[in-house]
């Protein structure tokens, strides 16, 4: 535990008083949340949520979201900031968790974010200027999209601008829309619209962590038994009466989109278990291959014994 009152920590050499960020970031169900709130306490922290399914009120079970009462009474930030009807955007994330991170350090306590949403990390830390949007462009090219479908309009992205097709998948209807909208009213590459990588925002400390491969995928198993047989049907059809069905990302969340069809009769509950744990398997590897990308990550293998020794050494070593 920390020597609060004299300022380091436990010896590793982290003064609690450097108020440098501290970002846990890396793939679902590694253990990001319990090393945050281990940090948290270690540096007199405050936890800043990057994981785009929590901002949502409600979307608690299917995000694996800390409970209230598991939250070591440290404070929060960026959770439960949405109605399930509102569209969650990067940009708007970006204004607000940008000034929380401001608002802690200004407090005298350490930022420590955590979370996995890919793009959402690296607006946080990065110089990312998002384009201007144009609301008629989007609605015709949504409009296409409602005309041919997601498949044809992937392949239009990709006559356009190839190499946006390739890191976009041919199912994610939002960025191939997004990628278009830029590409027409910019006139280059949707790459060009893409943060500059340099050193990380207030000079953060990215920490990555990850787990073997069959042991992950043995942790989400477990987890997403645990979401369906812990109410996770229940939380989606309360949502549901809440406006679930009308919002454009809540209600495509992993879990969630799953839940929707078992309500539907697309399938039995068995189904929706076992395709809500591949979804989450692929989007995992998904991350893998975002983080991995960026040497400014200093990665931790989840299953270490002492953790949050080990990336307390690793910061104390970067500043």
């Amino acid at each position: 535990m920390a020597a609060r009152g004299r300022g380091f920590d436990g010896g590793v050499g982290v003064r609690a008083g450097c108020r440098v960020p501290v970002a846990v970031i890396g793939p679902t169900a590694t253990g990001k949340s319990d090393l945050a709130l281990d940090l948290a306490e270690r540096l007199e922290g405050e936890i800043i949520n990057v994981d785009a399914m929590q901002l949502y009120r409600g979307m608690d079970i299917g995000t694996a979201k800390t409970p209230v009462a598991e939250r070591r009474g440290i404070a929060h930030h960026q959770f439960d900031v949405l109605d399930v009807r509102t569209t969650a955007t990067v940009a708007t994330y970006q204004a607000a968790a940008r000034a929380d991170v401001e608002a802690i350090m200004a407090r005298g306590r350490t930022p420590i974010i955590v979370g996995g949403s890919m793009m959402y990390v690296q607006a946080l830390i990065d110089d990312w200027q998002f384009p201007a949007t144009d609301p008629h462009v989007r609605a015709r090219w949504e409009a296409e999209l409602d005309r041919i479908g997601i498949g044809a309009l992937h392949q239009e992205l990709g006559r356009r601008d190839p190499a946006a097709a390739a890191s976009i998948l041919d199912s994610d209807r939002r960025r191939v829309v997004r990628a278009l909208e830029v590409v027409e009213l910019t006139g280059q590459p949707y790459a060009a619209s893409m943060p500059t990588v340099g050193v990380p925002r207030w000079g953060a400390r990215l920490i990555g962590i990850d787990r073997d491969t069959a042991v992950l995928d043995q942790r989400i198993a477990s987890r997403t038994s645990a979401m369906f047989e812990g109410g996770l049907v229940e939380e989606v059809e309360r949502l549901v009466e809440e406006g679930l069905r009308e919002g454009v990302t809540a209600p495509r969340a992993i879990g969630y989109a799953q839940v929707l069809g078992l309500l539907d009769g697309e399938y039995d509950r068995a189904q929706a278990e076992e395709l809500t744990f591949f979804g989450t398997r692929r989007y995992v590897r998904r991350q893998r291959s975002w983080f991995r990308r960026d040497n400014r990550i200093h990665w931790l293998d989840g299953a270490a014994q002492d953790l949050a020794g080990q990336a307390l050494r690793v910061i104390a070593a970067s500043i």
